[in-house]
C-alpha cells in the first residue's frame, strides 16, 4: 500500500504545483505573450546554461491562503556560464508582479540562501510594487529587501538586475542597490513615482520615458549600465555579467561520484506513508549515497538515532537519521559527539527527520534528558558546518529543534509529501486538551461533558492535521519546497553544490554543556 499512497500524494503535489506555474491564469499568460513578453520560468529557462538544471524553491509559498500558490515570484538555484547563481524573477502575470506578503516571505528567503552560500544573485523583475490592499503587510518589513541587496554586495556577493517592465515606487530600489543593473529600450521603467502622482505630487508634467525609460537611464541618469534591444538580448547581457565575474568557489571540489548502488524508486516502497509504522533509515541512505556506502557511527549505541559518515556527489557528509522517531538519552550524547566531529572535520551534516521527540516519563527525567536533549540542541544551534534537512516523515516537539527544524537555519530543508509537523500529533493534542478540561472541571467539582469532549476533539484533530500537512507547512515558507522522494539524491547534490560557493568551516567552540 505504501507506493500507492505515496503515488496518490505526488499525484496530489503536481497538482498543486501546476497551480503555481499556471501564474495568473490562462487570460494574463495569453495577454502577456501577444505583448511579445516571456513569463518568469522563460526567462529563466533562456539564462540558465542549456541543459543545466534549475532547482525551484519555495514554490508552494502561499498554499493554502487567498494569494494564488507561488506568491508571484520564482527563486531558485541556476547554473549561469558555470556559476551557480540565485535567481528571483517576477511573475508579471499575477497582478503585475505586484509583491504581497508571501512574495516578500519568499524573497527574503532567497536573499538569505545566497548570503549563507555566498550565491550571485540575477533579479528578473516586472513589478508594479507593492500589492497596496496588503501594504500593512509589506511597506515596514519590506525594507529589508534593500538592505539584503546592499549586504550582499558588501560581503563581495555580486548582485544584478534585469528590468523587464515596471519597476515603480519602492520596486525602483531593486535596480537602485544592485551591482548591474540591465534595461530594455522602450520595455523598462525605472522611476519612484509615475506621470500621475508626480502631477498630484508637483504638478509637473511628464511622459513614462523621460521619468524612467531605459535611453533615459542609460544616456542621462546612470542607473542603467546595459541598454538591452530585447527581453533576449537583455538575459544575453545578464549571461555576460555573470561570465566576467571571474567567480570562483571557495569550499573544496567534490570527488569522483559514484552512483548509490540501489534504486531510488524502491524509496516509494520502504517510506510508510501511516506515520505510526517505523522503517529503516539505512535503505534510505543506501539510495541517496555515493556507492551506498555508509560508515556507521556507533551503530550499537542510542540506536534509534542513526548517524555516520558517507558522500553524496562526491561531497563528503555526515548523516543523522531517525530510525525509531523517539529520541533517548544515549541517542542525544551520540548525536552531540557526531555534530563536534563533523565540526572539527568540516563535513557538512544531513539531518533525515522522523522524528515524535524526546521521551517523557519519570525514569526518562531522573535519567537526565531535559539535560541530555538540551546537549544535542546546543550542538545543533552552534555547529557551523553548513547542515541540509530532509523532513522524511514525523518532525514533532523538540525533535523537530534537536534535528535541525527550520528555526535552526538549515542551509536547505525539504520535505517529502507524507512528512507532518507540529508540537505533537493530532490525537496527543486533543487527549492533552481534553485531560486538561477534565482537570479543571473536578477542580471546580462540576461534571465533565462527554459530549462536548467528543466533538472538542474531532475538531482539535482535524485542525492539527490540516495544520501539520506538508503543502501547508511549505506554503507559511517553513521548508524550501515538497519533493518527490526519488529526486532527493538530485536535490541535495545541487544543494551541497551551492553550499560549497562559500567555505566549508567548522564550530572552533560550543557553548557549556551540562553533562
Amino acid at each position: 500500500m505504501s507506493r500507492a499512497e505515496m503515488l496518490e500524494k505526488l499525484d496530489a503535489l503536481d497538482k498543486d504545483h501546476a497551480k503555481a506555474l499556471a501564474g495568473g491564469g490562462p487570460k494574463y499568460v495569453e495577454r502577456h505573450h501577444k505583448r511579445g513578453k516571456l513569463l518568469a520560468r522563460e526567462r529563466i529557462e533562456l539564462l540558465v546554461d542549456q541543459d543545466s538544471p534549475f532547482l525551484e524553491l519555495s514554490p508552494l509559498a502561499a498554499w493554502g491562503t487567498d494569494y494564488p500558490v507561488g506568491g508571484s515570484v520564482v527563486t531558485g538555484l541556476g547554473v549561469v556560464e558555470g556559476v551557480e547563481c540565485l535567481i528571483v524573477a517576477s511573475d508579471p502575470t499575477v497582478r503585475g508582479g505586484a509583491s504581497n506578503p508571501y512574495s516578500l516571505r519568499k524573497t527574503l528567503r532567497a536573499n538569505d540562501i545566497a548570503l549563507q552560500n555566498r550565491l550571485p544573485v540575477i533579479s528578473l523583475i516586472e513589478s508594479g510594487g507593492a500589492d497596496l490592499p496588503s501594504q500593512s503587510e509589506i511597506f515596514i518589513p519590506g525594507g529589508r529587501v534593500f538592505r539584503d541587496l546592499t549586504r550582499l554586495s558588501a560581503a563581495g556577493i555580486p548582485t544584478i538586475t534585469t528590468v523587464f517592465g515596471n519597476a515603480t515606487a519602492g520596486g525602483a530600489y531593486v535596480p537602485g542597490m544592485s551591482d548591474y543593473v540591465i534595461m530594455i529600450k522602450e520595455r523598462s521603467k525605472v522611476f519612484l513615482a509615475g506621470p500621475p502622482l508626480v502631477k498630484m505630487a508637483t504638478g509637473e508634467e511628464a511622459d513614462d520615458e523621460s521619468l524612467g525609460g531605459a535611453t533615459m537611464h542609460g544616456t542621462v541618469s546612470g542607473l542603467a549600465d546595459f541598454v538591452a534591444e530585447d527581453e533576449v538580448d537583455a538575459i544575453r547581457l545578464a549571461r555576460r555579467c555573470v561570465a566576467r565575474l571571474n567567480w570562483r568557489k571557495q569550499g573544496p571540489a567534490p570527488a569522483e561520484v559514484e552512483e548509490p548502488l540501489f534504486d531510488a524508486e524502491d524509496l516509494l516502497d520502504i517510506v510508510p506513508t501511516d506515520l505510526r509504522v517505523p522503517f529503516d533509515p539505512r535503505e534510505v541512505i543506501k539510495r541517496i549515497v555515493d556507492g551506498s556506502k555508509f560508515d556507521e557511527f556507533k551503530p550499537a549505541y542510542g540506536s534509534s538515532l542513526v548517524t555516520g559518515w558517507a558522500r553524496l556527489h562526491g561531497y563528503p557528509i555526515g548523516i543523522l537519521a531517525n530510525a525509531r522517531g523517539v529520541l533517548f538519552s544515549e541517542e542525544s550524547q551520540k548525536a552531540t559527539q557526531f555534530i563536534q566531529l563533523a565540526n572539527a572535520s568540516d563535513t557538512p551534516l544531513l539531518f533525515l527527520q522522523n522524528t515524535t521527540g524526546y521521551m517523557v516519563g519519570a525514569q526518562y527525567e531522573q535519567g537526565g534528558i531535559v539535560k541530555h536533549g538540551s546537549m544535542m540542541i546546543n550542538a545543533v544551534s552552534n555547529s557551523r558546518v553548513p547542515h541540509l534537512t530532509v523532513t522524511m516523515g514525523a518532525s514533532y516537539g523538540a525533535g523537530n529543534y534537536g534535528m535541525c527544524g527550520r528555526a535552526y537555519d538549515p542551509r536547505f530543508l525539504f520535505t517529502w509529501p507524507n512528512a507532518k509537523s507540529a508540537v505533537m500529533g493530532p490525537a496527543q493534542l486533543a487527549g492533552v486538551l481534553s485531560i486538561v478540561g477534565r482537570q479543571a472541571a473536578a477542580a471546580k467539582g462540576q461534571p465533565y461533558n462527554e459530549e462536548h469532549d467528543a466533538a472538542m476533539r474531532q475538531m482539535v484533530e482535524a485542525q492539527i492535521e490540516e495544520q501539520s500537512l506538508a503543502q501547508f507547512l511549505s506554503g507559511k515558507l517553513y521548508d524550501d519546497g515538497v519533493i518527490d522522494p526519488r529526486d532527493t539524491r538530485t536535490v541535495l547534490g545541487i544543494c551541497l553544490s551551492a553550499v560549497h560557493s562559500g567555505p566549508v568551516k567548522g564550530a572552533e567552540g560550543f557553548g557549556v554543556f551540562r553533562m
